[in-house]
């Protein structure tokens, strides 16, 4: 069916090691919502809740939901929960919520997501009247050296025939066709905005850690145990000699979405 998609399991401790940037950009997020304090939030995408629960901290009088679709990312994130913060176990493609919520945040997580119409009448329906939106994700352009090593890997005589029905677990859009998308979504004063966020890790360590969660998980799920050491080893050496600089820091492109509207009469 049109909807059935691959879920991808995560190591919710090893991400918090390895989730620098996303952290940074979240928290930029959350200062841009101005919260009054008051506010039921959805976050879309909670990860090991690490966001989820700076947001928890600015709504003394409001409460936020964490959803996230990875078992190891809400073991990280459940002892994390308060009185105003809960978690749940919940696949994006799957929201059941009804005029619920005044913001709907989600940070560095909808690329995962690769029917965003459906994701739009969810999160109208989930919202209350005069409720924000307020998204990032990759957008086109994105981990550009990434993409190019792990399709030589895929490509590889080796492992070439593991990846014959191979499907992208990625939507990484142009600002162009994602706004005229969301505008035909019955949103208002909706905004769509790039974003160049292009970063060094500090070193190859670092660099290393952020392929192994969350990069190259969808790619180890197509390849048999025995070979996933050997898969792993080519994208790491691969990755290491296309994006170490001088100064042994390694630079990965990094190009966000940036999504804001409103839910009206």
């Amino acid at each position: 069916t049109p909807h059935m998609t691959r879920t991808y399991e995560f190591n919710g401790q090893k991400y918090a090691r390895a989730s620098a940037h996303q952290m940074e950009w979240g928290a930029k997020l959350i200062e841009e919502l101005e919260l009054q304090g008051n506010e039921s939030v959805l976050d879309l995408g909670c990860g090991d809740g690490t966001l989820t629960a700076q947001i928890a901290g600015l709504l003394p009088r409001g409460h936020v939901v964490g959803i996230d679709v990875s078992q190891g990312m809400i073991d990280a994130a459940l002892p994390k929960s308060r009185a105003n913060l809960r978690f749940v176990l919940m696949d994006i493609n799957a929201l059941d919520f009804f005029a619920e919520f005044d913001v709907a945040f989600s940070n560095a997580t909808l690329h995962w997501v690769k029917d965003h119409w459906r994701l739009y009448q969810s999160v109208g329906t989930a919202l209350r009247e005069n409720g924000t939106v307020r998204f990032n994700f990759a957008a086109d352009g994105n981990c550009s050296r990434f993409f190019k090593v792990i399709r030589e890997a895929m490509s590889k005589q080796e492992f070439s025939a593991y990846f014959a029905d191979f499907v992208c677990p990625w939507y990484m859009p142009t600002v162009d066709e994602y706004a005229a998308l969301v505008k035909s979504s019955g949103l208002t004063d909706v905004q769509v905005w790039g974003e160049n966020a292009d970063r060094f890790f500090a070193d190859a360590d670092a660099m290393v850690r952020w392929i192994d969660q969350p990069s190259i998980v969808p790619f180890l799920t197509y390849v048999p145990d025995e070979q996933k050491h050997k898969f792993r080893d080519f994208v790491v050496s691969r990755m290491i000699e296309e994006t170490k600089q001088d100064d042994g820091r390694c630079f990965e492109t990094f190009r966000r979405l940036n999504v804001y509207a409103k839910k009206q009469q």
